[in-house]
């Protein structure tokens, strides 16, 4: 019942004891802060109009009422639209009339010997933030109501419409009398629990949720697996707004995903300031693209068979006005999710084709080198991905030879695999190479050097720093470059730092190496200079 201390509450009595109604009258008289106008009436009849005139901010019904009882003209109530909120007066504590009274719908159930004014304030209050929150929730069903993602984007529309349903149900049987639960658009549910005590009694309903939605689902003759991610939000003074509860919740769902599957998080208000500084940093990483802060540093790639540089990787750096640099950690995976990863990674892929053009203009010796530029999972999510490169290619004068462009295997097994297969051997087809970076990391590494026509796999750099560690991590190694080998893709591995690391990718005969043993990234200024000492015998003055 937020902001409503200063004003003046219109409550409805339907009761037929008039020493009940004074009853109630003296106990809202001594509620402190807050003003009620208390309007009564006796009969059934006399209720229904009452009601319908929509005037009031909650309402009391007595279980009894002559020849009629409460719930049945709750019941009346609400199925001709009645948003009102209503709590059930009875004098008996009889769990079969509690029961009834929160399936019919009521927002709570008192009986009257046990009613002082604490009680019926803390039960008006939290009847009247619940409809709130209920009616926020409706109003984001139908804010969302367009939405199409999530089951129906992989499974179809039919059966991603049956697998809402059986969610939903499953949802249902976890809850108990009372709770709620409404689905928000896509596959988002929110669910709001009643009496709740401590959060334990949240966090065991979650844990049931996610037990139940991890059985299978038959969909039309298939078994489909699914996890939940779930957000907790508890009411406190810190939600003024039912918006609140549901931006809490929300913020925690987040903090759940980027944990993994299957998990729940609890909402405190160290979340909050997270996610206020994401959205800043979301704000400043759009003025960014606009004012072009960004810049790139290229990190030499050797060959070692011939001990030379065969080209750079492009690395994005961020030089904020006031922050300084700030780190790719810290901004790529909100490019990522914003969608802001399409822009940037349009402007790195320009820029780092454009300066190697340059380079190899000014130093002809040079024409071999390749630059080597990541591709994040959205933009392979692009059908015109391979039609954006050659417009780049063309534009900056580069041979698609000399591109050599990086995915991840999270952004090949996705959602969108087929997709990205298909973008892969267009881009193929353009005579760009393609490199699988971070290699051995996932879980389905093996299948993507199946599936996707690749050039190169990068080695990642956990591999290479625990080779001296014991010989079995020496054995995968020489496994993946002996696979790679068979295949005939090339290996380059990542973060060399030590002579004893090169001594062994030598001795494997691993075909290329990068690491702050040969270089960090480079400046584009130094990265020249890099160029001119590699090609000194016929390198001309750079400009």
């Amino acid at each position: 019942m937020s902001n409503k201390e200063s004003q003046r509450l219109k409550i409805l009595l339907v009761e037929d004891d008039e020493d009940d109604f004074l009853l109630l009258e003296d106990l809202l008289s001594d509620i402190e802060g807050t003003q009620f106008t208390l309007e009564w009436v006796s009969t059934y009849q006399a209720a229904l109009a009452a009601v319908q005139k929509n005037q009031h901010d909650i309402c009391l019904f007595d279980y009894w009422l002559g020849e009629y009882n409460g719930i049945e003209l709750l019941q009346t109530v609400i199925a001709s639209g009645c948003k009102t909120p209503i709590i059930v007066l009875t004098g008996q504590g009889k769990r079969e009339q509690d029961l009834e009274a929160m399936q019919a719908g009521a927002a709570d159930y008192l009986v009257k010997g046990e009613i002082n004014a604490s009680l019926l304030e803390r039960s008006i209050r939290y009847a009247i933030n619940r409809s709130q929150a209920l009616e926020a929730l409706r109003e984001s069903e139908e804010r969302y109501a367009l939405a199409a993602q999530g089951s129906h984007d992989s499974l179809g529309h039919l059966a991603g419409d049956q697998l809402l349903i059986q969610v939903a149900k499953r949802l249902l049987e976890c809850l108990r009398p009372g709770d709620v639960v409404a689905r928000l658009g896509g596959d988002e549910f929110a669910i709001l629990l009643e009496r709740i005590r401590e959060v334990e009694d949240t966090t065991g309903i979650a844990h049931r949720i996610n037990e139940e939605l991890m059985k299978p689902f038959n969909l039309m003759g298939h078994l489909v697996y699914i996890s939940a991610s779930i957000g907790i939000a508890l009411n406190s003074q810190n939600c003024q707004q039912p918006e609140d509860l549901l931006r809490n919740a929300d913020t925690a769902m987040y903090r759940a995903k980027a944990l993994g599957k299957a998990r729940y998080e609890v909402f405190d208000t160290t979340m909050h300031a997270q996610v206020q500084e994401r959205l800043q940093l979301e704000t400043a990483l759009r003025i960014a693209i606009a004012r072009g802060e960004f810049y790139l540093n290229y990190q030499p790639i050797i060959s070692l068979a011939k001990n030379q540089s065969i080209g750079f990787e492009a690395l994005v750096r961020w030089r904020h006005p006031e922050k300084g640099i700030i780190s790719p950690v810290d901004f790529i995976p909100v490019a990522e999710e914003t969608g802001l990863i399409i822009p940037l990674g349009q402007w790195i892929l320009t820029e780092a084709c454009r300066q190697m053009k340059a380079w190899q203009e000014a130093i002809p010796a040079c024409r071999s080198l390749t630059i080597s530029v990541n591709l994040s999972r959205k933009q392979l999510s692009q059908p015109d991905l391979a039609e954006q490169i050659a417009i780049i290619l063309q534009k900056t004068g580069l041979n698609a030879q000399n591109l050599k462009l990086e995915v991840t295997e999270t952004g090949l097994i996705n959602e969108y695999e087929e997709m990205a297969e298909v973008v892969l051997a267009q881009i193929k087809d353009l005579g760009v190479q393609l490199s699988l970076d971070d290699f051995g990391t996932g879980y389905s590494s093996l299948s993507c050097i199946h599936s996707f026509p690749l050039d190169t796999l990068k080695l990642d750099r956990a591999f290479v720093n625990n080779m001296s560690i014991s010989s079995k991590n020496m054995d995968i190694v020489r496994a993946i470059i002996t696979l790679a080998r068979g295949l005939g893709i090339a290996v380059t591995a990542e973060g060399v730092e030590t002579a004893e690391q090169l001594a062994y990718l030598q001795m494997l005969k691993c075909d290329y190496a990068q690491g702050y043993f040969f270089s960090k990234p480079l400046a584009s200024e130094a990265a020249t200079d890099w160029i001119v000492n590699t090609f000194a015998e016929s390198s001309q003055k750079f400009a």
